[in-house]
């Protein structure tokens, strides 16, 4: 289930543990209060299926969570609130890339060894969210431009404001070229990271490098591979000098 598109693995998960409680919530069965707890088991047993510990969350919440929409008095359009919220501030178009989740403090401290670019050059952090990786990369890299690029409109306002030291955009990161960048930097999702490969094979010139947190180029040879802390590990590309390998 964990290699299924996001977000289907949780609408399975959920679908399953409202199953179990439907059917073994029954009176002839063993009644609602013991279904309702093997239900939310189920839904946590599943949620570790997932990778990431975002979805873990997410997956494991969700049956209880709809559950207490059914039991409480509170009326139902209040519950599209918050929902309403998470589609302005993280669109349903930007669901195949990376979700709001921060680049962790001192993650980048090692890059200006692994990839060294020039004093003054351009750096694209891809998917900028609230701006930890772009202040991370201020202090990897101090006299580098640094442009960041975010979809949601909220969130990019917010981290023109919370890094006046860089160049926010609101934009596409597929559709925004990445030439003339000395470095990109990304922190996306295992299923986009063949064609963030593809795109920076095709724009970024051949001194340019490809720095992907946690998540690898499927079928490709990294530079340097670093493992830091908390289970992170740091992945350096060369897309313009590293020859293809066969899948």
């Amino acid at each position: 289930m964990r290699w299924l598109p996001w977000p289907l693995p949780a609408l399975l998960s959920w679908a399953a543990a409202w199953a179990i409680f439907l059917i073994l919530g029954q009176p002839e069965m063993i009644g609602w209060a013991p279904a309702l707890c093997l239900a939310a088991l189920a839904g946590a047993g599943l949620a570790l299926l997932q990778t990431r510990r975002w979805r873990r969350v997410i997956v494991a919440l969700g049956f209880p969570l709809s559950v207490l929409t059914l039991t409480t008095a509170v009326p139902a359009w209040a519950w599209l609130l918050p929902a309403a919220l998470l589609l302005l501030v993280y669109p349903a178009s930007t669901w195949r890339d990376a979700p709001l989740y921060p680049t962790p403090r001192g993650a980048l401290q090692c890059l200006p060894e692994l990839a060294p670019i020039p004093a003054g050059a351009a750096i694209l952090d891809l998917g900028c969210g609230l701006g930890h990786g772009l202040r991370e990369l201020r202090q990897a890299y101090p006299e580098a431009r640094l442009v960041g690029l975010e979809w949601s409109r909220p969130l990019a306002l917010v981290c023109r404001w919370l890094c006046p030291f860089a160049t926010v955009e609101r934009g596409d990161m597929w559709a925004r070229s990445w030439q003339g960048f000395a470095l990109i930097y990304v922190f996306q999702r295992p299923e986009s990271m063949e064609r963030v490969w593809e795109k920076a094979q095709r724009e970024l010139a051949s001194d340019a490098w490809l720095v992907s947190l946690d998540f690898e180029v499927p079928g490709q040879e990294p530079l340097a591979q670093v493992n830091l802390a908390r289970g992170h590990s740091l992945w350096v590309y060369k897309p313009a000098n590293v020859a293809q390998m066969p899948h």
